[in-house]
This record gives structure tokens, C-alpha cells and sequence, in this order.
């Protein structure tokens, strides 16, 4: 229960509370009623109903807060307390997350228009003075928190709910602040709203709560803030005394030289700006890039810093002197991690074997359902490679980034530890080594396949056909059309073979499949070695480092919250399945403690950086949270669009009332319009456009039900817990991590859907992101002492997640 929870994560007793800085300040009770604003009971009552989250439960409370509109006048003659409680059961089964949402906005624009200047010029003269203010109100503190915020006060005395697994049970707690009777409203309507304590005691009938008088007006004060309750978690080792002692984040990484490949991804830029920012003794960062055609790496690297607003920390604690800092600690190295010795140059991969202390592969083909082509070399063949390079070197360690999801279709606690030739589907003797040799000969197969003439024939009747934009086609232009048929065939069926394969497996994916190979492959080759694979869950935006709101990309959670701020409001989904989302910043974090535990050879084989056991947030309240996020966007906003948008909150829902309701039932009926117009001599076919909408909105859908749908995975992410808990103090600030201090419902709606909607929503509309100041930087001036570094690479394809 909410209420017992928050009853023992702050005692309210004055004794308990440094009010004023030390307990010195003069506490002042201060009644709203009649001083700050003309409060009813009924009508922010009425306004939580009338937002609620379905539009059947608007409906049905609308005409329970009018039953209670009649009732009032006659349950406040008999008891006001009664009353109060009557009015407040209609809020039952309302979220605590919709109602500090609403309460906010009711106060920003109904409340806050109607406050009194002179109230308020009392009252804040007051608080200048040095007074700590209660603000004691009627009201419910989903309201009367944001007034007291807005104010400067920092306690209330208001009436509170009662919650039972984050939703309202419709009781209220005690002491329940009954309305002011009809001579408090005439008498009490001045500016000054003082009271002293013994008549607030009489006032609200404290005196019958048991405690004392003051004691109990002490009890009912509540902080002003949104108060979470901080979830502890003791740590114990089982396994002796190995990891018992401390752990120095910088004494271990202070001087070494570190690789990162995957340095031009979400994840691994952030954790490169923050290992600069906080650990600026570290000895040498060499970072793996791929050239792009005649785009060398450096030139990549300088474009990066360029353009990217994660370098913005460094931009500004540097200045014109960050070149200069780079060249010192930061060194290009031009490569493809898809050849032998990583594409590096004879010499300088001599170099770097001898010198290594820790390899960080970061990179990898995020995409969901990729051509099997590109998942088998990006997420396998490179993983294997960098292996190979590890063990050729002197003493390097390595940090290897996967997925919490190789986890796969299965249901409950997903451990840290590593099944060589693991299925989900419990396949017999599965071979993972067999399997990715398998795969790469099916691809050969294909590819032969497509250049068979069968196939052949088929590209040229499709380039030969009538509909088709260049008909008539002869000599080398149908050649050159059969080409372009065959190299999408051959994307189109690998594709296909990738995800079926998956499937067949027990992965939804191609992407998961991959990279659950490049464990077991990683496991059987690196054997041995100081090897940590560290399993991110989803990978979302920052809540302090590089700075409060960053993501980029559109291949995590983006898509999908951008559905739920339009129309769409049917989210087939299970509302207990926990959905995993970790801010990249405790990510970046987590590995740098794996790094430094690598690096002392302290380190267990799996990390997995999740939130579901730590710090849960299941679906039923992240699809509210998401649409309470696009709600407070659209209230402020003008126009009919927005005043439509911010009431279609989204739902969860069934498999079988999304397929009977929404985009499913919506297309057939559009396909059954097209059928009864289609003898009509139309030139373009009706809702064509919005055809194919309902159609990339299925896609969608399809492409996450393993996320919100089906398998209920919890993940463990314990290990990381015990480095965190090992750091010395000095370095918990800096190093920490901590995911069960995670605010979901600040994060959400003030930080993660703001930031999707700067840096995310614009490409998907397809729009540019918003103009930044144009910066020049060089790295090349000092680069390697002026000697060009060779490669060996031939440019092959390369991605980095």
C-alpha cells in the first residue's frame, strides 16, 4: 500500500523535520481557503473525472460527481468530514500519475489565474522573512503541492488518498481537512491567512486523532514535493570474500589506454563524453572507425564532434582549448572491424596489442529484422574478430555490449549468467558454432539462388509488366531493371530467412538471434580471457549526463510513444509485463565500473544493466505515463488539433479487441469501401493513403509484441549493483549507479518524451531538428605527431549501434 509505504519514507513529527535550516525558523500555518484562492470540494474533483483515462470511465464518473453535486448540500449539514470522504470515492481507481498530472494542470490553469495579489504579496513576504509556511488546505495535495511549489512553501497540510499499487482506493487518509463552515467563509476572507496552531487543531477536529493537539497538526504536514518511497536493497555476497573489497573507479583507469569500437552510436558517444568528462586521467582513448568512401575516419570523428550536441559538456568546460585536450587523450584509428585485425595497418594493430588494456565493443546492427547478410557480419562475424584481436594482444581485457533479449520467448527472471548454445525454444543439441556456419552457407545459397535463371525470368517479367513505372523496357536498360529487381529480391528474402530462422528458434528477431550467437561464439573463442558481456535492456534517453534530455534515433521505444501522441489509442498489450527502459546515462555508468573491473580482473562474465527487478514500470502505467506526457504537451498548445489530441489517451488493451477495434478492423473496413467503389471510374483509389497508414501502424505493432505484449521477462541486474556498492565513497557521485531512485513519472512526462519530441519526432515526420550554432573542430593538427595512420581497409560496410 502507497499510504503505508510513504508512512515510513518520511515521519512527519516536527521533531523529525529541519525545518528552516536546524529547526531555528518560526513555522506559520497558513489557511488557503479565503486568503490565496475561493477553493470548492467538487470542482477539482470534477475536473479528474472529466480527464480520465477511457472515455466510458469519464462518462461514468461525470454522473457520479453530479449525484454528489445533489447529495453535498445535505451530507455537509450532517457531517462535513463524512461528506469529504463521500465526494472523494469517485477518485477510486484513478492513478497516483494522473492525479499529479491533473493537479498540476488544474492549478497552472484554472487555479493560478484566480490567485489573490494581496494574498500572495503576504504570504510571500512572509516566506522572505525567513517564516517556514504550511500551506493547510481542503484540498488534495495532488493540487495543493504544485500552489505550495509555486509559492515557495515548502509543506502542506491537505487531504490525501489513499493507494494501493500506484492506483486510488477512494478512502481518504487521516486527518481528513474538512470544508470551512459559513462564518469561517465570512469572517476568514482577508489577505491574511495566519492561523495559530491550537485553532487549526479545532478547525479540523485534530484533537480526536489520539495524539495531542500540535502533535497531530506536526503529524498531518506533508512535504510539498513529490515524495517517492527509495527502494533498498541489501547486498550480500554468497560466493567468499572475492569482491569484498573496495573498488576506485580512477585508480584503476587512470593512465590505461582503452579501445571503443562503436564510438559513432547512441551509446557510445555518450559513454566516450562522460569517460572524458569524469575521468579526464584517463591515458589514451583510440577510437575504431570505418572510412566512408572518400570520407576518411578522422574527418568522420571531427564531423562528429562538430555536430553532435552530446560534445556539448566538453564544448563548454574546454572551450577554444578542446581540440588541444582531445589530441592528448583521444586517438583515430581508421579500421573495419569486419576484416582480419579489425582493417588495421600491420604496425599500428602491433602497437596497439602491446599497449591495450581494454577493448569496448559497442557496436553492432540495432535494426529489429535486417538482411541476414549485414546482422551475421555486424553483430557475429565482427564479435568473433575482436575476440581474435583480444586474445592476440598482450593483456587486454574486453567489454562486449549485447541485449538483455537474447533472452528470447520465455517468461520470469532472466539471471546473469551465459548458456553456451542456448535456444529459447530448448532446441536438442543445438550448436551455436554449427549455426552461424549454417547461416553463412544459406546466404552463399541465396545468393546463387538470385542469379539462377528461374529467378531470373521471374525479375523480368516483374520489370516487363504493364503497371510497372518503366514499361517497354529493352537491351542493357532492362538489363540494369532486372539487377535492381535482383538486389532487392535477394534484401527482401534474406530478410525473410533471418526473422523466420529467429522464429523458428525461439527469438523474435533476427537481432536478438545474432547477437544471442555472439555470446555463445564470444563464450567458446574467448575462453580464458578477461571477457565481461554486458546486456543492456532498452536503451533510452539520458537523466543527467551528457546533460538532462538527449536521445537520438529511432530504432528503440521512439516509434511507438509517437503513436500513442496521435489518434491511435488502442495498444494491444499485457498490463503486468514490466517494460525494461534504462536512461543511457546508467548505461554509460554501469560499463565504466565493468571497464574498471575488467581491468582488475574483478569482473563476472554478465552484466545486465535493466530496471524491471529494480525499479519496475509495467505497461499499463508506461502507455499512461506516455499519454499524460503527450497530454501535458498538447494543454499547452492552441487550436482544435491539440485540444482533440490531448483527449485520446491511449489504452491498454486485448490482442482480440485491437484486432476487432482498431487498425485491423479499421483496414478491412477501408478495403471494403475500396470493393463496393471499385467498378466506378475512379482515377485513384479511395483512402489509399490512409490505407497504407493502417498498414505501417500493423507493421509497428507486429514489429514490438515481443516487448509489450508477450514474454514477461525480469531481468537481474545485480552484479552491476555490487561494483556500484563497492566504489569508495569518494567516487559514488561520479561513478555510481543506481536505478532504483529512478522517478518513472518525472522521467517520463517532464524528461524522456520532451526529449523524444526535440531530437526524435522530427525524423520520423521528416523534418529537420531544430538549428544549432555552427562549430568548427579539428583534431588532425597534432594527430599521430603529423604521420598518416595506415589502415589496410577496403572500405566494407560497417554500422555502429
Amino acid at each position: 500500500m502507497d499510504s503505508q509505504v510513504l508512512g515510513t519514507t518520511h515521519d512527519l513529527k516536527q521533531s523529525n523535520h529541519n525545518f528552516g535550516g536546524g529547526g531555528t525558523a518560526p513555522r506559520v500555518y497558513w489557511r488557503v481557503e479565503g486568503s490565496l484562492l475561493e477553493l470548492t470540494t467538487v470542482r477539482p474533483i470534477a475536473f479528474f473525472t472529466w480527464n480520465g483515462q477511457t472515455f466510458i470511465e469519464r462518462w461514468m464518473r461525470r454522473g457520479l460527481v453530479l449525484v454528489m453535486a445533489v447529495l453535498r448540500p445535505f451530507l455537509y449539514a450532517a457531517n462535513r468530514v463524512f461528506a469529504t470522504r463521500v465526494v472523494h470515492t469517485v477518485l477510486r481507481g484513478v492513478s497516483r500519475d494522473r492525479l499529479d498530472l491533473l493537479g498540476e494542470e488544474y492549478f497552472q490553469y484554472k487555479l493560478k489565474p484566480q490567485l489573490k495579489p494581496e494574498g500572495v504579496r503576504e504570504l510571500k513576504g512572509l516566506i522572505e522573512s525567513g517564516a517556514d509556511v504550511v500551506l493547510v488546505s481542503q484540498g488534495l495535495d495532488h493540487v495543493m503541492g504544485p500552489l505550495a511549489r509555486h509559492l515557495g512553501a515548502r509543506w502542506v497540510i491537505a487531504n490525501r488518498l489513499e493507494f494501493r499499487d500506484g492506483m486510488a482506493t477512494g478512502r481518504l487518509v487521516d486527518p481528513v481537512i474538512r470544508p470551512r463552515g459559513v462564518f469561517a467563509r465570512i469572517i476568514g476572507a482577508g489577505p491574511d491567512g495566519r492561523r495559530d496552531a491550537e485553532r487549526l487543531v479545532r478547525d479540523l477536529s485534530l484533537a480526536e486523532t489520539g495524539l495531542t493537539g500540535v502533535e497531530a497538526l506536526q503529524a498531518a504536514v506533508i512535504p510539498a514535493e513529490r515524495q517517492l518511497p527509495v527502494l533498498g536493497h541489501p547486498i550480500v555476497h554468497f560466493d567468499g570474500g572475492r569482491q569484498a573489497q573496495t573498488l576506485s573507479v580512477r585508480a584503476a583507469l587512470a593512465g590505461k589506454r582503452v579501445m571503443l569500437i562503436g564510438v559513432t552510436g547512441f551509446i557510445g558517444k555518450v559513454w566516450l563524453v562522460n569517460l572524458l568528462m569524469d575521468l579526464p586521467e584517463i591515458g589514451r582513448i583510440y577510437l575504431l572507425i570505418r572510412r566512408q568512401k572518400s570520407n576518411p575516419a578522422l574527418g568522420r570523428f571531427e564531423k562528429l564532434v562538430e555536430d553532435s550536441p552530446v560534445f556539448d559538456p566538453l564544448y563548454k568546460r574546454y572551450g577554444a582549448g578542446l581540440g588541444r585536450f582531445l589530441r592528448e587523450r583521444v586517438e583515430v584509428v581508421e579500421g573495419d572491424v569486419a576484416q582480419p585485425d579489425l582493417g588495421i595497418a600491420a604496425e599500428v594493430a602491433e602497437k596497439l596489442r602491446k599497449n591495450l588494456d581494454l577493448v569496448v565493443n559497442s557496436s553492432g546492427l540495432t535494426d529489429f529484422n535486417p538482411d541476414l547478410r549485414d546482422a551475421l557480419l555486424t553483430n557475429v562475424d565482427a564479435a568473433v574478430g575482436i575476440v581474435e584481436f583480444v586474445r592476440k594482444s598482450d593483456h587486454a581485457g574486453l567489454l562486449h555490449l549485447s541485449t538483455c533479449y537474447v533472452a528470447g520467448a520465455r517468461d520470469g527472471r532472466v539471471g546473469e549468467t551465459l548458456r553456451p548454445n542456448y535456444t529459447p525454444a530448448g532446441v536438442a543439441n543445438f550448436d551455436a558454432d554449427g549455426e552461424w556456419r549454417s547461416l553463412h552457407e544459406f546466404v552463399a545459397r541465396a545468393t546463387e539462388k538470385a542469379e539462377d535463371a528461374e529467378v531470373t525470368e521471374e525479375l523480368r517479367r516483374q520489370a516487363l509488366q504493364k503497371e510497372h513505372a518503366s514499361k517497354n523496357l529493352k537491351g542493357a536498360t532492362l538489363e540494369n531493371q532486372i539487377r535492381k529487381n535482383r538486389v532487392r529480391w535477394l534484401r527482401t528474402y534474406l530478410t525473410e530467412a533471418g526473422k523466420k530462422r529467429a522464429n523458428e528458434l525461439g527469438w523474435a528477431n533476427t537481432y536478438t538471434l545474432t547477437k544471442s550467437l555472439a555470446e555463445s561464439l564470444i563464450h567458446k573463442y574467448g575462453a580464458g580471457l578477461p571477457i565481461a558481456i554486458v546486456r543492456p535492456a532498452i536503451v533510452e534517453t539520458s537523466l543527467e549526463k551528457p546533460f538532462l534530455g538527449w536521445n537520438e534515433g529511432i530504432n528503440t521505444s521512439a516509434s511507438l510513444s509517437y503513436l500513442l501522441g496521435t489518434y491511435f489509442r488502442q495498444l494491444p498489450s499485457n498490463q503486468r509485463k514490466r517494460l525494461d527502459v534504462i536512461p543511457v546515462d546508467s548505461v554509460c555508468r554501469g560499463m565504466t565500473l565493468i571497464a574498471a573491473a575488467v581491468v582488475q580482473r574483478r569482473n563476472a562474465q554478465v552484466y545486465q544493466l535493466a530496471t524491471s527487478v529494480t525499479n519496475p514500470c509495467d505497461m499499463r502505467r508506461s502507455i499512461e505515463l506516455t499519454s499524460l506526457a503527450h497530454r501535458k504537451h498538447y494543454r499547452a498548445l492552441e487550436g482544435l488539433e491539440s485540444w482533440l489530441r490531448l483527449r485520446f489517451d491511449a489504452i491498454p488493451v486485448s490482442k482480440q479487441r485491437y484486432e476487432r477495434m482498431s487498425a485491423p478492423a479499421q483496414k478491412a473496413i477501408i478495403k471494403s469501401i475500396q470493393r463496393i467503389v471499385s467498378p466506378l471510374p475512379l482515377r485513384k483509389t479511395p483512402l489509399a493513403r490512409a490505407e497504407r497508414n493502417l498498414e505501417k501502424v500493423e507493421k509497428l505493432i507486429e514489429l514490438f509484441e515481443p516487448f509489450i505484449l508477450l514474454n514477461e521477462h525480469d531481468f537481474v541486474a545485480e552484479n552491476v549493483e555490487k561494483l556500484a556498492y563497492a566504489l569508495v565513497p569518494e567516487e559514488k557521485s561520479a561513478f555510481g549507479y543506481d536505478t532504483r531512485g529512478i522517478d518513472w513519472w518525472e522521467y517520463w512526462i517532464n524528461v524522456h518524451i520532451p526529449a523524444l519530441r526535440r531530437w526524435t519526432y522530427p525524423l520520423i515526420e521528416g523534418r529537420p531538428l531544430e538549428a544549432r550554432p555552427s562549430r568548427s573542430f579539428q583534431l588532425a593538427e597534432a594527430e599521430n605527431n603529423g604521420e598518416a595512420i595506415k589502415t589496410g581497409t577496403n572500405g566494407a560496410t560497417w554500422r555502429y549501434s
